[in-house]
């Protein structure tokens, strides 16, 4: 499997594990965000990995930034710097595949911005969630513009314009996260969300991802129009016949790996 600087993977089965490696608070420093980088674009060229999941080695999911890379940008470096922060993680929201970051501890900063650009989230009890930046003179950018579509724009004003942490509790509550389990069983609670969506149609489940983030970015006339499309599109494979053959005569659908 690929990898690249602080950024570990290993692959389980189509499942691509991807960790964060710069403990034990994984701060972001741009030899990360070029491993990030490199490694979503590998895996997305793989035809073999149909799921992954992100998550940090240590006792932080991650921390945010590395302040000390942060402090003395000019006006010309900040917009390179944050342009290419941005770059790693539009990797990961524009994967062809179903992502899910499991929080294992604090995540914060650029690192939730990282867990927001997945398409779901675990946590575990004890992680805290937030954008802090606005307490170090500048404001939460890039993927923090997907905050108020998931948790609604007045709590998301108060995260962003407050900088305070919320708990994985208070998550689970505004619909940031989808399961948050004690430490010891996050690792098998995520397994679980992973299998649940590994069982279905290979090819449904990659286009069904691509209208997720079509959807994200299109008003409501052409998220439909993309719409009919991949359900058409659903069609150039047997998956549909299969699925509707295996529900009707009660068994699991036995689809084919490409």
């Amino acid at each position: 499997m690929p990898g690249g600087a602080f950024v570990r993977v290993a692959q389980r089965g189509p499942c691509a594990w991807v960790t964060l490696d710069r403990p034990p608070l994984n701060l972001i420093v741009p030899e990360m965000i070029e491993g990030l980088t490199s490694v979503f674009r590998e895996l997305t060229g793989d035809s073999s990995v149909r799921a992954a999941v992100l998550t940090g080695h240590g006792r932080a999911t991650t921390a945010g930034m590395q302040l000390e890379v942060l402090q003395d940008l000019t006006v010309a470096r900040a917009k390179a710097f944050i342009a290419t922060l941005h770059g790693a993680i539009r990797a990961v929201h524009e994967a062809p595949f179903p992502t899910v970051a499991m929080l294992n501890g604090h995540c914060l900063g650029g690192g939730f911005e990282l867990a927001m650009a997945c398409d779901m989230r675990t946590a575990a009890t004890d992680a805290l969630l937030g954008l802090p930046e606005i307490k170090v003179g500048v404001p939460s950018v890039i993927e923090a513009a997907l905050l108020p579509a998931l948790i609604g724009p007045g709590r998301a004003a108060e995260c962003l314009l407050t900088g305070q942490s919320i708990t994985a509790a208070q998550a689970l509550d505004w619909g940031l996260v989808n399961r948050v389990t004690p430490a010891p069983r996050l690792e098998t609670v995520t397994t679980e969300l992973v299998d649940a969506m590994l069982a279905c149609a290979p090819a449904a489940v990659r286009l069904q991802k691509e209208l997720i983030v079509r959807w994200r970015n299109a008003d409501l006339q052409s998220a439909v129009e993309y719409g009919v499309n991949a359900f058409a599109l659903a069609y150039a494979t047997d998956e549909p016949r299969e699925a509707m053959r295996a529900f009707l005569e009660k068994r699991p659908p036995r689809f084919q790996e490409k």
